[in-house]
């Protein structure tokens, strides 16, 4: 019963069926992975994809966990001898966690309060005797209640300890906590000020030193920024429903509390005392804890907000184009220290590298360009991929004079910036450490670089997902929610590619469905004792590598030019019979069929479908077969930087430049112009029409065309555009011009100065003028 109102309510949130739902359950209870259920049991449920798979599988956990505290509060409530049937309806009816605890306040065991003291001292019929009947006198009704051996000695002391007992019901009124929660969500104001003395210490916060909005209104980003500035001590905020520098003014909310409980002041004796109740009822006992609440409300939906921004950039990022099975020399730019060479052959393995002196101060240029020159020719090098970090600008315009004299040589090799984000943490992890025992840390580094512009997925998958760069105040989030979102992405990106059974290293094989860092170890054991994998079944012969984890994985494996052809694709060992079946059906061998698209778009897909394998597997079966472990990956393509623009000082108003995106937040894009500091296209700047979300316009890993509309070198920040159309020069005329922007555009206008941005030291690409002109458009 309790699974089937789950069901229900996945089906109700998710808009799909409960016989979906109920199946998608089943399968995961039973192990089955996202990856695996939807790829290979679309028939069971109704082609629910991966993303529809892990909504229902976080809500499913939280459903999950509500029914178990339902269970827990109904037991302790009977327990106590006071589950009346119209409680335990609503405690059923409940729909979320907070309706759930507020039901719960009054019975939920708490150390002694004033309330119970006051009870325990008798002075409960007080306070009902005065709220009941508010013409009565309350110091002539408190008199009775005078007892020194129950710690009330005189009538101040028993009418405070029959306020204390009214505050404690009503504040523990459920219904009531309800309407001032959402009348706080929708009519507060969240108003923050600037610790007196922290100005200096926080002008990284300078912009919320007064601030003040709706906190219906408060984006995510802005959010977590004022949550930090508090963290860091130089904030304060608080919810106000009124003027927020009169602290004494009453509150709304006061009102809804008379009105609720039927306390209403019509001049009789105790209508003041009970006022007094109701004033303490909300600064005492409900303010601070609806703030604390509805803050922390604030800051789940925010963190969940900065979680799927770094899950969506990072997906773009590790399902970037790979340049493929080229030879690739990686060089990781540095000053002082030299830049650091590695040449990787096709397969990703290093044959080569050294360290070179092409950047100040050394500038030994002719010593440099032999070293590179030899290997290049040495090895065969098709590409030269060089790090976005330190150093960059003058190692690409190195490459470049050098790969002019290579090119003229006949030779056909390119270079590419490569965002470097995560090698240095890479480079000197233990996992670097195994898989080159012999190399310096530095020359991981330059490795790491090579192998992520042939495959960034491989190599990505080798760093911690936060390391990667790409999110939005990662480090203020939930970690353990951020862990398993970027997980769930890596998983997902992995599976959705494929891997190569007999090159993919242990951490990629530890992403595909079914196997765990353990199990990788073991494959990648046996493959180098035994030999390249022949067939996808020898996988049985794995240690511990059972039969439900080979169902789980083996569909996601692939083996080239093994003895099976389809194991090559992305058909599961569980179809091959089908495969087969097609084949004998027109009397054809398996391998003639692969590739044949005019053959099998001609194949009754009906004709074969069976208890076991329906039109919607047969169809994805077929499709596979035209192109065999296909690669959903984009082409291949890289951004061009602009020759002679190499820092932030050489950039002029209007200047069109190329660049990638390199992250993506709800406020605009981040791009990579080959100056060291990424530039921010605000999001009114990214198309010529109205943009609700900056995904649907780019995403990571976009080349993209951008107007240099302001820079400011002092501060780091550069203010683009995407749209063409737009002047710089008419816009700092505007500037110039118009009034003063106002106060409340300006707190519109977003917060960037705090931020961290992927390969620099600060996210703060962005000039908050161009913005707050932006906000006024």
């Amino acid at each position: 019963m309790l699974l089937e109102a789950i069901g229900q309510r996945l089906a109700q949130e998710l808009n799909i069926r409960p016989q979906q739902v109920a199946a998608a359950v089943a399968l995961l209870d039973e192990g089955a992975t996202v990856p695996f259920i939807a790829r290979y049991r679309k028939e069971v449920t109704g082609s629910l994809d991966d993303t529809q798979l892990r909504t229902l599988d976080e809500r499913l956990r939280y459903l999950r966990e509500m029914e178990d505290r339902r269970a827990s509060i109904l037991k302790s409530i009977e327990e106590q001898g006071k589950l009346s049937a119209e409680l335990k309806r609503e405690i059923l009816l409940a729909d979320n966690k907070t309706r759930l605890e507020d039901l719960y306040l009054p019975y939920k065991p708490k150390r002694r309060t004033k309330g119970q003291i006051a009870i325990e001292a008798g002075l409960e019929p007080l306070a009902d005797a005065l709220f009941g009947n508010p013409s009565l006198d309350p110091e002539a009704e408190a008199a009775a209640f005078i007892s020194a051996d129950k710690g009330v000695e005189d009538s101040k002391a028993a009418l405070d300890g029959a306020k204390y007992i009214l505050m404690e019901r009503f504040a523990e009124d459920a219904n009531l906590l309800a309407k001032l929660r959402q009348f706080l969500k929708q009519e507060s104001t969240l108003s923050v000020r600037v610790v007196p003395g922290k100005e200096t210490e926080g002008a990284k916060f300078a912009d919320y030193f007064e601030h003040d909005e709706a906190l219906k209104t408060v984006p995510g980003h802005r959010a977590l920024a004022i949550l930090r500035g508090r963290n860091e001590g130089v904030l304060s905020f608080s919810l106000v429903t009124g003027n927020a520098d009169d602290k004494l003014a009453a509150s709304p909310c006061e009102a809804m509390i008379a009105s609720h409980v039927g306390i209403e002041n019509r001049g009789r004796s105790a209508d003041r005392w009970l006022n007094e109740v109701v004033k303490w009822t909300w600064r005492i006992k409900l303010l601070t804890h609806l703030e604390t609440e509805l803050v922390s409300e604030l800051r789940e939906q925010s963190e969940e907000g900065a979680i799927k921004v770094f899950a969506d950039n990072l997906k773009d990022l590790l399902l970037a184009a790979p340049a493929g099975a080229r030879v690739t020399m990686g060089l990781d730019p540095g000053l002082r220290t030299g830049v650091k060479v590695a040449v990787v052959d096709r397969t990703g393995k290093v044959v080569d590298y050294s360290t070179v002196y092409c950047t100040p101060p050394q500038n030994r240029f002719a010593e440099s360009e032999a070293v590179l020159m030899a290997m290049i020719a040495r090895h065969g090098v098709e590409l030269i991929a060089i790090g976005n970090g330190t150093g960059s600008r003058e190692t690409d315009k190195f490459a470049a004079e050098m790969l002019k004299k290579v090119n003229a040589g006949g030779g056909k090799v390119q270079k590419i910036m490569v965002n470097e984000a995560g090698a240095s943490v890479y480079s000197a992890s233990e996992l670097a450490a195994k898989e080159f025992p012999d190399l310096d840390v530095t020359i991981r580094g330059a490795v790491s670089i090579a192998r992520r512009l042939q495959d960034p997925l491989a190599e990505l998958v080798k760093i911690e997902p936060k390391s990667i760069g790409v999110g939005q105040y990662q480090h203020d989030v939930n970690q353990s929610q951020l862990a398993r979102s970027l997980d769930a992405v890596v998983e997902d990106c992995v599976n959705s590619v494929g891997v190569d059974l007999n090159t993919a290293s242990v951490p990629l094989l530890s992403r595909i469905s079914g196997l765990n860092s353990t199990l990788a170890g073991n494959i990648v054991a046996f493959r180098d004792t035994n030999g390249a994998f022949r067939t996808r079944k020898d996988l049985l012969q794995v240690p511990r590598l059972g039969a439900k984890t080979y169902e789980l994985a083996a569909g996601f494996l692939r083996i080239m030019n093994g003895d099976n052809p389809l194991d090559a694709s992305a058909v599961h060992p569980e179809s091959y019979p089908l495969v087969e079946n097609i084949a004998r059906h027109y009397r054809r061998d398996v391998r003639s069929l692969i590739g044949d698209g005019q053959f099998l778009k001609s194949v009754n897909a009906e004709q074969f479908t069976s208890a076991q394998a329906g039109i919607i597997t047969l169809k994805d079966i077929l499709s596979e077969l035209e192109k065999p472990g296909r690669d959903p990956r984009p082409e291949f393509r890289f951004a061009e930087f602009q020759e002679g623009v190499e820092s932030i000082s050489d950039l002029k108003p209007n200047m069109v430049l190329e660049g990638v995106i390199t992250n993506v937040a709800a406020f605009g894009a981040f791009v990579d112009i080959g100056v060291h500091q990424d530039g921010l296209v605000h999001i009114s700047a990214l198309s010529e029409s109205f943009v609700k979300d900056p995904r649907d316009v780019v995403k990571a890993g976009d080349i993209v065309k951008v107007k240099v509309m302001e820079v400011d070198v002092a501060r780091k920040r550069i203010g683009l555009s995407m749209r063409m159309s737009d002047d710089a020069n008419s816009k700092a005329q505007e500037s110039v011009a118009g009034e003063r922007p106002q106060r409340a555009p300006k707190k519109q206008a977003e917060r960037y100065s705090e931020q961290k941005a992927p390969g620099n030291n600060a996210m703060a690409g962005a000039l908050a003028a161009a913005f707050a002109k932006a906000n006024k458009r």
